[in-house]
């Protein structure tokens, strides 16, 4: 059975989820709400990353956030496998994963230290 593509706002909400479960960190709820409604389907975004980008920037122009920095990591992740990935449904092994694959396991610091204490 073939499931449906997946939407930005569906792997935007699945990205939130995993990084920021409690909703305390407001650069993250910023981008979320920018990106609620966005009902196109993943597949149908040109550049999926750039467009993420561009939203980040008008959300967070002064500061880069690293919750934001991070939830875009796991929205790329998820649609280079059409939206969904093999993780058992943990935030934590999903997170693993999109760090590996945005950064070959090297994150930012400023996102190491952001994952290191908690979000």
């Amino acid at each position: 059975m073939d499931r449906p593509t997946p939407t930005v706002s569906d792997l935007v909400r699945t990205a939130v989820e995993a990084v920021d479960p409690e909703g305390s960190d407001e650069g993250v709820a910023r981008f979320y709400a920018a990106l609620e409604d966005d009902d196109r389907p993943v597949t149908g975004v040109d550049n999926l990353e750039e467009h993420l980008a561009m939203v980040e920037d008008s959300v967070d122009h002064d500061v880069s956030d690293p919750g934001v920095t991070l939830v875009v990591a796991v929205v790329l992740f998820l649609a280079s496998r059409g939206g969904s990935a093999d993780y058992d449904r943990d935030p934590d092994e999903l997170i693993r994963l999109a760090v590996r694959s945005q950064w070959h396991g090297n994150p930012p610091e400023e996102v190491r230290d952001w994952l290191e204490g908690g979000g």
